[in-house]
Protein backbone atom coordinates (compact mmCIF):
# COMPACT_ATOMS: atom_id res chain seq x y z
CA UNK A 1 0.00 0.00 0.00
CA UNK A 2 1.44 3.34 -1.06
CA UNK A 3 -0.32 6.41 0.25
CA UNK A 4 -0.31 9.99 -1.00
CA UNK A 5 -0.59 13.41 0.57
CA UNK A 6 -4.07 14.94 0.59
CA UNK A 7 -3.82 18.57 -0.51
CA UNK A 8 -6.63 20.79 -1.78
CA UNK A 9 -8.94 17.85 -2.35
CA UNK A 10 -6.38 15.94 -4.42
CA UNK A 11 -4.21 12.93 -3.66
CA UNK A 12 -0.67 14.08 -4.37
CA UNK A 13 2.22 11.68 -4.78
CA UNK A 14 5.42 12.59 -2.96
CA UNK A 15 8.93 12.14 -4.26
CA UNK A 16 10.15 10.79 -0.94
CA UNK A 17 8.52 7.98 1.00
CA UNK A 18 9.18 6.07 4.19
CA UNK A 19 8.36 2.45 4.92
CA UNK A 20 5.78 1.87 7.64
CA UNK A 21 6.10 -1.33 9.70
CA UNK A 22 3.69 -3.15 11.98
CA UNK A 23 4.73 -2.63 15.63
CA UNK A 24 3.68 -6.21 16.37
CA UNK A 25 4.92 -8.30 13.45
CA UNK A 26 7.59 -5.99 12.08
CA UNK A 27 6.19 -6.50 8.58
CA UNK A 28 6.06 -3.65 6.11
CA UNK A 29 2.47 -2.45 5.79
CA UNK A 30 2.74 0.73 3.69
CA UNK A 31 4.89 3.40 2.12
CA UNK A 32 4.17 6.81 3.61
CA UNK A 33 5.01 10.12 1.90
CA UNK A 34 7.51 12.48 3.48
CA UNK A 35 6.23 15.96 2.74
CA UNK A 36 8.67 18.64 1.69
CA UNK A 37 8.47 22.26 2.81
CA UNK A 38 6.95 23.10 -0.56
CA UNK A 39 4.20 20.52 -0.07
CA UNK A 40 3.47 21.76 3.45
CA UNK A 41 3.27 25.28 2.03
CA UNK A 42 0.80 24.09 -0.60
CA UNK A 43 -1.35 22.44 2.06
CA UNK A 44 -1.42 25.59 4.20
CA UNK A 45 -2.21 27.74 1.17
CA UNK A 46 -5.08 25.41 0.22
CA UNK A 47 -6.51 25.72 3.72
CA UNK A 48 -6.00 29.48 3.68
CA UNK A 49 -7.81 29.76 0.36
CA UNK A 50 -10.72 27.69 1.68
CA UNK A 51 -11.25 29.71 4.84
CA UNK A 52 -13.79 32.20 3.42
CA UNK A 53 -15.88 29.51 1.76
CA UNK A 54 -15.98 27.43 4.94
CA UNK A 55 -16.78 30.48 7.07
CA UNK A 56 -19.74 31.42 4.85
CA UNK A 57 -21.05 27.85 4.65
CA UNK A 58 -24.30 27.66 6.62
CA UNK A 59 -23.99 25.90 9.97
CA UNK A 60 -26.49 23.24 8.94
CA UNK A 61 -24.32 22.30 5.94
CA UNK A 62 -21.21 21.93 8.10
CA UNK A 63 -23.29 19.91 10.53
CA UNK A 64 -24.48 17.63 7.76
CA UNK A 65 -20.93 16.98 6.55
CA UNK A 66 -19.91 15.95 10.06
CA UNK A 67 -23.00 13.76 10.37
CA UNK A 68 -22.10 12.16 7.04
CA UNK A 69 -18.60 11.36 8.33
CA UNK A 70 -20.07 9.76 11.43
CA UNK A 71 -22.36 7.64 9.27
CA UNK A 72 -19.50 6.60 6.98
CA UNK A 73 -17.44 5.49 9.99
CA UNK A 74 -20.43 3.47 11.16
CA UNK A 75 -20.62 1.79 7.75
CA UNK A 76 -16.89 0.96 7.88
CA UNK A 77 -16.50 0.17 11.57
CA UNK A 78 -14.58 -3.07 11.20
CA UNK A 79 -12.24 -1.71 8.52
CA UNK A 80 -11.47 1.26 10.78
CA UNK A 81 -10.78 -0.99 13.76
CA UNK A 82 -8.49 -3.31 11.83
CA UNK A 83 -6.61 -0.32 10.43
CA UNK A 84 -5.96 0.95 13.96
CA UNK A 85 -4.96 -2.53 15.16
CA UNK A 86 -2.46 -3.00 12.35
CA UNK A 87 -0.74 0.38 12.41
CA UNK A 88 -0.86 1.00 16.19
CA UNK A 89 -0.81 -2.57 17.62
CA UNK A 90 -3.97 -1.72 19.53
CA UNK A 91 -5.84 -4.91 20.48
CA UNK A 92 -8.84 -5.27 18.19
CA UNK A 93 -11.43 -5.10 20.97
CA UNK A 94 -9.92 -1.83 22.18
CA UNK A 95 -9.66 -0.55 18.61
CA UNK A 96 -13.39 -1.17 18.12
CA UNK A 97 -14.03 0.92 21.21
CA UNK A 98 -12.02 3.76 19.71
CA UNK A 99 -14.01 3.58 16.48
CA UNK A 100 -17.27 3.76 18.44
CA UNK A 101 -16.02 6.83 20.25
CA UNK A 102 -14.84 8.43 17.01
CA UNK A 103 -18.21 8.30 15.34
CA UNK A 104 -19.78 9.77 18.49
CA UNK A 105 -17.20 12.57 18.50
CA UNK A 106 -18.23 13.58 14.97
CA UNK A 107 -21.90 13.36 16.02
CA UNK A 108 -21.21 15.74 18.89
CA UNK A 109 -19.36 18.05 16.48
CA UNK A 110 -22.34 18.00 14.12
CA UNK A 111 -24.66 18.97 16.97
CA UNK A 112 -22.38 21.76 18.20
CA UNK A 113 -22.10 23.20 14.69
CA UNK A 114 -25.83 23.96 14.90
CA UNK A 115 -25.57 25.80 18.23
CA UNK A 116 -22.47 27.97 18.21
CA UNK A 117 -22.61 30.03 21.41
CA UNK A 118 -23.59 33.54 20.20
CA UNK A 119 -25.21 35.83 22.77
CA UNK A 120 -26.94 39.15 23.35
CA UNK A 121 -25.12 41.69 25.53
CA UNK A 122 -27.13 43.96 27.86
CA UNK A 123 -25.36 47.23 27.12
CA UNK A 124 -27.47 49.32 29.50
CA UNK A 125 -26.06 47.41 32.45
CA UNK A 126 -23.38 50.13 32.50
CA UNK A 127 -23.85 53.93 32.46
CA UNK A 128 -23.49 55.16 28.90
CA UNK A 129 -24.83 51.95 27.41
CA UNK A 130 -28.40 53.16 27.16
CA UNK A 131 -30.24 52.95 23.86
CA UNK A 132 -27.81 50.42 22.43
CA UNK A 133 -28.31 46.89 21.16
CA UNK A 134 -25.33 44.54 21.03
CA UNK A 135 -24.51 40.93 20.43
CA UNK A 136 -21.36 38.83 20.49
CA UNK A 137 -20.76 36.24 17.79
CA UNK A 138 -18.15 33.53 17.50
CA UNK A 139 -16.28 33.52 14.21
CA UNK A 140 -13.75 30.96 12.98
CA UNK A 141 -10.24 31.95 13.98
CA UNK A 142 -8.70 30.74 10.71
CA UNK A 143 -6.47 27.91 9.56
CA UNK A 144 -5.99 25.19 12.18
CA UNK A 145 -2.82 23.10 12.36
CA UNK A 146 -3.70 19.79 14.01
CA UNK A 147 -0.82 17.61 15.22
CA UNK A 148 -1.91 14.25 16.58
CA UNK A 149 -0.26 11.31 18.42
CA UNK A 150 -0.22 7.58 17.72
CA UNK A 151 -2.23 6.26 20.64
CA UNK A 152 -5.72 7.26 19.46
CA UNK A 153 -5.11 7.72 15.73
CA UNK A 154 -8.80 8.04 14.88
CA UNK A 155 -10.50 9.58 17.90
CA UNK A 156 -7.89 12.21 18.71
CA UNK A 157 -7.97 13.23 15.06
CA UNK A 158 -11.76 13.52 15.46
CA UNK A 159 -11.26 15.76 18.49
CA UNK A 160 -9.37 18.20 16.29
CA UNK A 161 -11.15 17.92 12.94
CA UNK A 162 -14.66 17.82 14.43
CA UNK A 163 -14.61 21.16 16.27
CA UNK A 164 -12.56 22.82 13.53
CA UNK A 165 -15.07 22.00 10.79
CA UNK A 166 -17.98 22.79 13.13
CA UNK A 167 -16.40 26.22 13.73
CA UNK A 168 -15.78 26.87 10.05
CA UNK A 169 -11.99 26.53 10.29
CA UNK A 170 -10.02 24.73 7.54
CA UNK A 171 -7.39 22.27 8.77
CA UNK A 172 -3.94 21.01 7.95
CA UNK A 173 -3.53 17.68 9.76
CA UNK A 174 -0.19 16.12 10.60
CA UNK A 175 -0.77 12.65 12.05
CA UNK A 176 1.84 10.69 13.99
CA UNK A 177 4.45 9.04 11.79
CA UNK A 178 3.49 5.54 12.97
CA UNK A 179 -0.27 5.95 12.50
CA UNK A 180 -1.02 7.92 9.32
CA UNK A 181 -3.30 5.31 7.72
CA UNK A 182 -6.26 6.23 9.92
CA UNK A 183 -5.83 9.88 9.01
CA UNK A 184 -5.76 9.14 5.28
CA UNK A 185 -8.87 7.01 5.66
CA UNK A 186 -10.70 9.83 7.45
CA UNK A 187 -9.67 12.23 4.68
CA UNK A 188 -11.33 9.87 2.19
CA UNK A 189 -14.50 9.90 4.29
CA UNK A 190 -14.56 13.71 4.49
CA UNK A 191 -14.14 13.82 0.73
CA UNK A 192 -17.15 11.52 0.33
CA UNK A 193 -19.07 13.51 2.94
CA UNK A 194 -18.97 16.67 0.81
CA UNK A 195 -16.30 18.78 2.49
CA UNK A 196 -15.06 21.54 0.12
CA UNK A 197 -11.61 21.25 -1.38
CA UNK A 198 -8.88 22.67 0.80
CA UNK A 199 -10.93 22.50 4.00
CA UNK A 200 -8.95 19.41 5.06
CA UNK A 201 -5.38 18.64 4.10
CA UNK A 202 -3.25 15.76 5.39
CA UNK A 203 0.53 15.97 5.28
CA UNK A 204 2.85 13.35 6.71
CA UNK A 205 6.52 13.48 7.47
CA UNK A 206 9.06 14.41 10.07
CA UNK A 207 7.97 16.65 12.91
CA UNK A 208 11.12 18.70 12.50
CA UNK A 209 10.00 19.54 8.95
CA UNK A 210 6.20 19.41 8.81
CA UNK A 211 5.44 20.35 12.41
CA UNK A 212 7.98 23.15 12.49
CA UNK A 213 6.63 24.64 9.27
CA UNK A 214 3.04 24.56 10.52
CA UNK A 215 3.84 26.09 13.90
CA UNK A 216 5.77 29.03 12.44
CA UNK A 217 3.55 29.78 9.42
CA UNK A 218 1.75 33.14 9.79
CA UNK A 219 -1.26 31.85 7.82
CA UNK A 220 -1.94 29.33 10.59
CA UNK A 221 -4.00 30.91 13.38
CA UNK A 222 -4.70 27.94 15.67
CA UNK A 223 -2.49 25.07 16.78
CA UNK A 224 -3.97 22.04 18.50
CA UNK A 225 -1.37 19.52 19.62
CA UNK A 226 -1.41 16.29 21.58
CA UNK A 227 1.96 14.85 22.49
CA UNK A 228 4.93 15.18 24.80
CA UNK A 229 5.48 18.12 27.18
CA UNK A 230 8.86 18.83 25.61
CA UNK A 231 7.41 19.26 22.12
CA UNK A 232 4.39 21.10 23.50
CA UNK A 233 6.52 23.68 25.29
CA UNK A 234 8.60 24.14 22.14
CA UNK A 235 5.42 24.78 20.15
CA UNK A 236 4.22 27.29 22.75
CA UNK A 237 7.53 29.17 22.51
CA UNK A 238 7.43 29.34 18.71
CA UNK A 239 3.73 29.98 18.14
CA UNK A 240 3.74 33.71 18.74
CA UNK A 241 0.18 35.11 18.89
CA UNK A 242 -1.47 31.96 17.58
CA UNK A 243 -4.18 30.31 19.68
CA UNK A 244 -2.65 27.13 21.10
CA UNK A 245 -4.26 24.10 22.75
CA UNK A 246 -1.82 21.62 24.27
CA UNK A 247 -2.72 18.16 25.56
CA UNK A 248 0.50 16.85 27.04
CA UNK A 249 1.75 14.25 29.52
CA UNK A 250 0.44 12.72 32.72
CA UNK A 251 1.16 10.22 35.47
CA UNK A 252 -2.46 9.87 36.52
CA UNK A 253 -3.25 8.73 40.03
CA UNK A 254 -6.16 7.08 41.81
CA UNK A 255 -6.85 7.30 45.55
CA UNK A 256 -8.61 4.35 47.20
CA UNK A 257 -10.09 5.18 50.59
CA UNK A 258 -10.62 2.83 53.53
CA UNK A 259 -13.88 0.94 53.31
CA UNK A 260 -13.76 0.68 49.52
CA UNK A 261 -14.97 -2.60 48.04
CA UNK A 262 -11.71 -3.75 46.43
CA UNK A 263 -13.35 -6.71 44.69
CA UNK A 264 -15.80 -4.34 42.99
CA UNK A 265 -13.21 -1.92 41.63
CA UNK A 266 -10.15 -4.08 40.90
CA UNK A 267 -11.14 -4.95 37.33
CA UNK A 268 -11.72 -1.32 36.45
CA UNK A 269 -8.48 -0.08 38.00
CA UNK A 270 -6.51 -2.82 36.21
CA UNK A 271 -8.21 -1.90 32.94
CA UNK A 272 -7.19 1.71 33.48
CA UNK A 273 -3.60 0.67 34.10
CA UNK A 274 -3.03 -1.81 31.28
CA UNK A 275 -5.42 -1.00 28.40
CA UNK A 276 -3.49 -0.53 25.15
CA UNK A 277 -0.24 -1.37 26.90
CA UNK A 278 -0.66 1.67 29.16
CA UNK A 279 -0.15 3.99 26.18
CA UNK A 280 -3.00 6.27 27.22
CA UNK A 281 -2.54 9.83 28.54
CA UNK A 282 -4.87 9.13 31.48
CA UNK A 283 -3.71 5.58 32.13
CA UNK A 284 -3.66 4.65 35.83
CA UNK A 285 0.03 4.94 36.75
CA UNK A 286 -0.02 5.67 40.48
CA UNK A 287 -2.33 4.03 43.02
CA UNK A 288 -2.51 5.41 46.56
CA UNK A 289 -4.54 3.04 48.71
CA UNK A 290 -5.41 3.21 52.41
CA UNK A 291 -3.16 0.94 54.43
CA UNK A 292 -6.16 -1.14 55.53
CA UNK A 293 -6.81 -2.14 51.89
CA UNK A 294 -3.21 -2.22 50.68
CA UNK A 295 -2.50 -5.95 50.78
CA UNK A 296 -5.86 -6.89 49.25
CA UNK A 297 -5.53 -4.37 46.43
CA UNK A 298 -1.96 -5.44 45.67
CA UNK A 299 -3.03 -9.09 45.50
CA UNK A 300 -5.93 -8.30 43.17
CA UNK A 301 -3.79 -6.15 40.87
CA UNK A 302 -1.23 -8.96 40.69
CA UNK A 303 -3.97 -11.42 39.71
CA UNK A 304 -5.38 -9.07 37.10
CA UNK A 305 -1.97 -8.38 35.59
CA UNK A 306 -1.15 -12.08 35.36
CA UNK A 307 -4.48 -12.81 33.68
CA UNK A 308 -3.76 -10.47 30.76
CA UNK A 309 -3.28 -12.24 27.42
CA UNK A 310 -0.36 -11.05 25.30
CA UNK A 311 -0.40 -11.49 21.55
CA UNK A 312 -1.41 -10.41 18.07
CA UNK A 313 -3.57 -7.25 18.15
CA UNK A 314 -5.90 -8.83 15.58
CA UNK A 315 -6.58 -11.79 17.89
CA UNK A 316 -9.95 -11.40 19.62
CA UNK A 317 -8.55 -12.64 22.92
CA UNK A 318 -5.55 -10.31 23.13
CA UNK A 319 -5.38 -7.76 25.97
CA UNK A 320 -1.77 -6.63 25.57
CA UNK A 321 0.29 -6.36 22.40
CA UNK A 322 3.52 -4.72 21.29
CA UNK A 323 4.57 -1.24 22.32
CA UNK A 324 4.47 1.30 19.53
CA UNK A 325 8.20 0.85 18.84
CA UNK A 326 11.17 -1.22 20.04
CA UNK A 327 12.69 1.96 21.45
CA UNK A 328 9.64 2.57 23.64
CA UNK A 329 9.70 -1.05 24.81
CA UNK A 330 13.36 -0.73 25.81
CA UNK A 331 12.75 2.58 27.59
CA UNK A 332 9.90 1.19 29.70
CA UNK A 333 11.89 -1.91 30.61
CA UNK A 334 14.85 0.25 31.63
CA UNK A 335 12.65 2.34 33.91
CA UNK A 336 11.28 -0.80 35.57
CA UNK A 337 14.78 -2.20 36.08
CA UNK A 338 16.01 1.15 37.39
CA UNK A 339 13.20 1.23 39.96
CA UNK A 340 14.12 -2.29 41.12
CA UNK A 341 17.77 -1.29 41.46
CA UNK A 342 16.71 1.71 43.58
CA UNK A 343 14.74 -0.46 46.01
CA UNK A 344 11.30 -0.89 44.49
CA UNK A 345 9.69 -4.35 44.52
CA UNK A 346 8.36 -5.81 41.28
CA UNK A 347 5.25 -7.67 42.44
CA UNK A 348 4.70 -9.15 38.97
CA UNK A 349 5.54 -8.55 35.33
CA UNK A 350 7.91 -6.02 33.88
CA UNK A 351 9.61 -8.58 31.63
CA UNK A 352 9.98 -8.91 27.88
CA UNK A 353 7.87 -11.65 26.29
CA UNK A 354 8.16 -12.13 22.52
CA UNK A 355 8.84 -8.44 22.04
CA UNK A 356 6.04 -7.37 24.42
CA UNK A 357 6.08 -6.27 28.06
CA UNK A 358 4.23 -8.27 30.69
CA UNK A 359 2.03 -5.92 32.80
CA UNK A 360 4.01 -4.71 35.79
CA UNK A 361 2.79 -4.03 39.32
CA UNK A 362 5.40 -2.27 41.48
CA UNK A 363 5.43 -1.39 45.19
CA UNK A 364 7.89 0.30 47.58
CA UNK A 365 8.17 3.13 45.07
CA UNK A 366 9.86 6.42 45.96
CA UNK A 367 8.27 9.57 44.46
CA UNK A 368 11.56 10.39 42.74
CA UNK A 369 11.64 7.18 40.68
CA UNK A 370 10.85 7.60 36.98
CA UNK A 371 8.02 5.06 37.18
CA UNK A 372 6.33 7.47 39.58
CA UNK A 373 7.33 11.03 38.75
CA UNK A 374 7.51 10.80 34.94
CA UNK A 375 5.02 9.48 32.39
CA UNK A 376 5.72 5.79 31.86
CA UNK A 377 3.32 5.37 28.92
CA UNK A 378 3.61 1.63 29.28
CA UNK A 379 1.89 -1.29 31.10
CA UNK A 380 3.18 -0.26 34.53
CA UNK A 381 1.36 0.68 37.73
CA UNK A 382 2.76 1.56 41.14
CA UNK A 383 0.96 0.97 44.46
CA UNK A 384 1.66 2.91 47.66
CA UNK A 385 -0.17 2.94 51.03
CA UNK A 386 -1.34 5.99 52.97
CA UNK A 387 -2.75 6.57 56.48
CA UNK A 388 -4.56 9.90 56.34
CA UNK A 389 -6.74 11.35 53.56
CA UNK A 390 -4.80 14.62 53.46
CA UNK A 391 -1.62 12.61 52.94
CA UNK A 392 -3.13 10.94 49.87
CA UNK A 393 -4.13 14.29 48.36
CA UNK A 394 -0.57 15.52 48.84
CA UNK A 395 0.89 12.41 47.21
CA UNK A 396 -1.24 12.92 44.10
CA UNK A 397 -0.38 16.62 43.90
CA UNK A 398 3.34 15.88 44.29
CA UNK A 399 3.69 15.78 40.52
CA UNK A 400 4.67 18.00 37.62
CA UNK A 401 1.51 16.79 35.86
CA UNK A 402 -2.19 17.36 36.47
CA UNK A 403 -4.47 15.85 33.85
CA UNK A 404 -7.04 13.70 35.66
CA UNK A 405 -7.29 11.82 38.96
CA UNK A 406 -9.62 9.15 40.29
CA UNK A 407 -11.04 8.90 43.79
CA UNK A 408 -12.79 5.93 45.39
CA UNK A 409 -14.47 6.75 48.69
CA UNK A 410 -17.70 6.19 50.61
CA UNK A 411 -17.26 9.48 52.50
CA UNK A 412 -18.89 12.47 50.85
CA UNK A 413 -16.63 14.83 52.80
CA UNK A 414 -13.56 13.11 51.33
CA UNK A 415 -15.06 13.30 47.85
CA UNK A 416 -15.65 17.05 48.06
CA UNK A 417 -12.29 17.65 49.69
CA UNK A 418 -10.55 15.81 46.84
CA UNK A 419 -12.55 17.70 44.21
CA UNK A 420 -11.41 21.00 45.73
CA UNK A 421 -7.79 20.17 46.50
CA UNK A 422 -6.56 17.94 43.67
CA UNK A 423 -4.48 19.93 41.18
CA UNK A 424 -5.83 18.32 38.02
CA UNK A 425 -8.11 19.16 35.12
CA UNK A 426 -10.63 16.44 35.95
CA UNK A 427 -11.57 14.62 39.18
CA UNK A 428 -13.43 11.33 38.74
CA UNK A 429 -15.26 10.47 41.96
CA UNK A 430 -15.73 6.71 42.46
CA UNK A 431 -14.09 6.00 39.14
CA UNK A 432 -10.63 5.73 37.64
CA UNK A 433 -8.78 8.68 36.03
CA UNK A 434 -8.95 6.93 32.65
CA UNK A 435 -12.63 7.80 32.32
CA UNK A 436 -13.49 10.09 29.42
CA UNK A 437 -16.57 10.70 27.32
CA UNK A 438 -16.04 12.81 24.28
CA UNK A 439 -18.23 15.84 24.97
CA UNK A 440 -16.86 16.63 28.42
CA UNK A 441 -14.17 19.30 28.95
CA UNK A 442 -10.81 17.56 28.89
CA UNK A 443 -7.42 19.03 29.60
CA UNK A 444 -4.83 19.50 32.27
CA UNK A 445 -2.86 21.75 34.56
CA UNK A 446 0.88 22.12 35.12
CA UNK A 447 2.91 20.21 32.50
CA UNK A 448 -0.21 18.38 31.32
CA UNK A 449 -1.03 21.27 29.04
CA UNK A 450 -3.32 24.23 28.46
CA UNK A 451 -6.73 24.73 26.88
CA UNK A 452 -9.52 22.19 26.73
CA UNK A 453 -10.83 19.57 24.33
CA UNK A 454 -14.37 18.22 24.27
CA UNK A 455 -16.22 19.53 21.23
CA UNK A 456 -17.99 22.54 22.74
CA UNK A 457 -14.86 23.59 24.61
CA UNK A 458 -12.55 23.03 21.65
CA UNK A 459 -14.82 25.23 19.51
CA UNK A 460 -14.23 28.02 22.01
CA UNK A 461 -10.49 27.52 21.50
CA UNK A 462 -10.86 27.70 17.69
CA UNK A 463 -13.08 30.78 17.44
CA UNK A 464 -12.78 34.50 18.09
CA UNK A 465 -15.48 36.63 19.71
CA UNK A 466 -16.68 39.63 17.73
CA UNK A 467 -18.90 42.24 19.38
CA UNK A 468 -21.43 44.12 17.25
CA UNK A 469 -23.02 47.18 18.88
CA UNK A 470 -25.82 49.37 17.47
CA UNK A 471 -26.33 52.92 18.64
CA UNK A 472 -30.10 52.91 18.25
CA UNK A 473 -30.46 56.72 18.47
CA UNK A 474 -28.68 57.13 15.13
CA UNK A 475 -31.44 55.31 13.21
CA UNK A 476 -34.54 57.05 11.85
Amino acid sequence: MRKSLFINGEWVGAANVQDLYSPYSGEKIAEIPLATLQEVDAAVQAAYNARKQLKKMPAHERAQILENVSRLIEENREECARLIAVEAAKPIQTARGEVARSLMTYKFASEEARRLPNEMVNMDAAPGGENRTAYAVREPAGVVAAITPFNFPMNLVAHKLGPAIASGCPVVLKPASQTPLSAFFIAELFEKAGLPKGALNVVTGKGSVVGEALVTDDRVKVITFTGSPEVGMSIRNKAGLKKVTLELGSNSAVIIDEGTDIEAIADRVATGAFTYQGQVCISVQRIFVHESCYKQLTKKMKEKAQSMVLGDPLDEGTHISAMISPEEKDRVLSWINEAAEQGAKIVTGGEENNGMITPAVIENVAPSMKVSCEEVFGPVVTISPFKEWEEAIGLVNNSDFGLQAGVYTEKISHAFHASEELEVGGVMINDFPTFRVDHMPYGGMKKSGSGREGIKYAIEEMTEIKLVSFNNSSFK
